[in-house]
């Protein structure tokens, strides 16, 4: 399964002025940036510095106080605009693997399917195989998620999340819930998934990663982009003071 053709003179994600308060607490201060069609953009920082805010107002699962965000030339923050169909556009794959307890591996894969891509049953499940070996995980559709490993429930949920063909994919820090040596496994998935041409946005602790795949590298702050640019540049040889103290703790 071929990642979609992108259109690159629109940017696949582009953010304008974005705000967002929890009560008194602004997370978000007038932040800009773009996502270009068929890249990878990867967001650091430390806790509490606004990245999974910023990565969930994409998709509206976070309501954005005021600015604007579009995904492919559509306003997500109008507030006539089509969230079901904007979703479905765009793979989520979060810190915990979100799978249902109850079903199957392949019937995790193939209810959205669907439910909201109105699939028929015999195409849903071919969809999901192709993508089940997509992560290397094709002989375990008939298992529960009890009986996986994190990271091969990390692997499930990134395959349920490109069942649906999305455009774009985002990743909230999908390794960090890991224990190490199963880390491995799921950024593999997320390289194949680059050198294909997905477009995506991941917030992540694993700097070699961003270093390897990442085409722009943005290191977020208080709210706030503080320095972005090639990954090998920023983190060989950050500018900025506040990234310089973050680096050195991490790197």
């Amino acid at each position: 399964m071929s990642a979609p053709i992108p259109d690159p003179s629109v940017p696949a994600i582009d953010v304008q002025d974005l705000h967002k308060y929890f009560g008194e607490n602004q997370v978000l201060r007038g932040i800009d940036f773009h996502v270009d069609a068929g890249s990878v953009v990867c967001v650091i920082g430390p806790s509490g510095s606004g990245k999974s805010t910023l990565l969930r107002c994409v998709n509206r699962l976070e309501e954005p106080t005021s600015g604007k965000i579009f995904v492919e030339g559509v306003e997500v923050t109008d507030p006539d605009v089509n969230l079901d169909e904007l979703r479905s556009r765009i793979g989520m794959v979060f810190q915990s693997f979100n799978l249902f307890p109850h079903l199957t591996v392949l019937n995790n894969l193939t209810i959205a399917q669907q439910k909201v891509k109105k699939r028929s049953k015999d195409e849903a499940v071919e969809v999901a195989r192709r993508t089940l070996e997509k992560v290397g995980l094709a002989h375990r559709e008939d298992a529960y998620p009890a009986h996986l490993s994190g990271g091969q429930q990390q692997r499930i949920a990134i395959a349920r999340a490109l069942s649906m063909s999305p455009d774009l994919m985002l990743f909230d820090e999908p390794t960090s819930a890991l224990d190490p040596e199963l880390v491995g496994d799921v950024l593999d998935v997320m390289r194949n998934l680059a050198s294909e041409g997905m477009t995506m946005m991941v917030v992540t602790h694993e700097m070699g990663f961003a270093r390897e795949v990442g085409d722009n590298l943005v290191f977020m702050d208080g709210g706030v982009i503080v320095e972005e640019g090639d990954p090998a540049e920023v983190l060989g040889n950050p500018q900025h003071e506040r990234t310089q103290s973050f680096l050195s703790k991490v790197l």
